[in-house]
């Protein structure tokens, strides 16, 4: 493997002062219990659930998050050369020149990211609708927010974020990065219920932040800006690359392969994924056309129509409930096109799509072989010849060998990381 090191900037020691170690031996492992309740956590709404969350523990040496050793599939494109929407993954990447991903930024991030303190009532983090163990997503069909009331969409893995080149946010695209998008759950109504300055002020409220922010930016002051930084880095360093997809995959030279370490029935799964597959009309086509890499990323190509690399899977009609990311762009092109998410950790993502609307893999792949809508923005990739949606008529044993490799791209490793995990705990 290459190491591929990303550049860090801020403060390089973890304990720049005798005054810092204080602060910190001060914070690890105590119950908030035994902390005076601060001015931010006494107009919590809903009683003091907040105060049962503990001072954040946190290693002595910051984990690493800024050198990603990505693995020769990750760098290197050794799809066919007829295989023109494949890139490599690296070659995807949306971390923007003035975010790069620095040990002490994802810290900060990693403690923002799991803060119950940082919702309305402090009942609900970031964390809550993005938990490690089922792959940062939710296993509910919808989330529940501060107040107890429902999301409108299904909560997204974030697994592999940091390859989806567009680097547009959420299932409609409504924000424009990372850096954008994970500060809008906190000013949403329903879900975390607070506004910008309010956050702000909740952050400055817990001691636990000034020695935090000094590391990531050089300073304590916090901002916006540097809070979204922060969280968008943590995001970001979450690459998949222990899956046993990925363990077998350097066995061979390209994903095409058999692969040694995969049984049988798995190999199967990735020659139906991989590799195009004749329709009854002569046509061909196959599943990596929508989940590019071997990241399993989204589209990077532009379509012909609309203005998005979003696309529609003809899970409907219309879009008469649900117009995706028309909503953001405005264009009629785009109705009922919805970001793909990496499916990287697949197996343990359900209930799948935008709205949750199939419970199993199983019920996913039947939507592929015999029910695609003929939408009017279906992706071209899902049209036969005759404008029909394609039929892939998988039999019985292709549709579980499909599954089955699916399944190969859970990465435990991964989800168990503990520089992933919660700091309160």
């Amino acid at each position: 493997m290459k190491r591929i090191k990303r550049i860090e900037v801020g403060v390089s020691a973890i304990v720049t002062s005798a005054a810092l170690i204080i602060t910190l031996l001060s914070m690890v492992g105590c119950s908030s219990e035994s902390q005076p309740e601060s001015s931010a956590d006494s107009q919590l709404q809903g009683g003091d659930s907040v105060t049962e969350q503990a001072i954040p523990s946190l290693p002595e040496q910051p984990f690493n998050y800024a050198v990603i050793e990505l693995p020769q599939h990750y760098r290197v494109n050794t799809f066919a050369a007829g295989a023109q929407l494949q890139r490599a993954a690296i070659e995807l990447d949306n971390t923007p020149v003035d975010n790069p991903i620095t040990d002490h930024g994802a810290t900060l991030g990693r403690v923002l990211f799991y803060d119950r303190r940082l919702s309305a009532n402090g009942s609900i983090a970031c964390a809550s609708c993005h938990q490690s163990d089922h792959g940062f997503s939710d296993a509910n069909r919808l989330s529940e927010g501060f107040d107890g009331e429902d999301t409108r969409r299904h909560s997204m893995g974030l697994a592999n974020a940091v390859f989806y080149q567009s680097g547009k946010f959420f299932w409609d695209e409504r924000a424009e990065t990372l850096e954008a998008q994970v500060l809008m759950p906190f000013q949403d109504p329903v879900e975390m219920g607070l506004s910008l300055e309010e956050l702000n002020q909740r952050v400055m409220a817990q001691s636990y932040y000034g020695p935090l922010f000094e590391r990531a930016f050089g300073d304590a002051q916090v901002t916006s800006e540097r809070i979204a930084k922060a969280l968008a880095q943590f995001i970001r360093a979450m690459v998949s690359i222990s899956a046993k997809y990925d363990q077998a995959r350097v066995e061979v030279d390209n994903a095409a392969q058999d692969f040694p370490g995969f049984t049988a029935q798995e190999n199967l799964g990735k020659r139906l994924f991989f590799l195009p597959r004749q329709l009854a009309d002569g046509q061909s086509t196959n599943c990596a056309g929508c989940h590019i890499s071997e990241a399993f990323v989204g589209a990077a190509s532009m379509p012909l129509r609309g203005t998005t690399s979003a696309t529609n899977n003809g899970l409907d009609i219309d879009s008469s409930v649900d117009h995706g990311v028309f909503e953001s762009s405005g264009n009629t092109n785009d109705q009922g096109k919805f970001k793909v998410p990496s499916l990287k950790n697949v197996g343990v993502t359900p209930p799948y799509m935008h709205d949750g609307r199939f419970a199993t893999l199983e019920e996913v792949v039947e939507h592929y072989s015999t029910a695609i809508q003929p939408h009017p923005n279906l992706s071209p990739i899902l049209r036969a010849a005759n404008g029909e949606p394609v039929r892939f008529n998988f039999t019985d044993a292709e549709k579980a060998a499909l599954v089955a490799f699916l399944h190969t791209l859970t990465d435990y490793d991964m989800m168990a990381d503990e520089k992933f995990s919660d700091p309160f705990q």
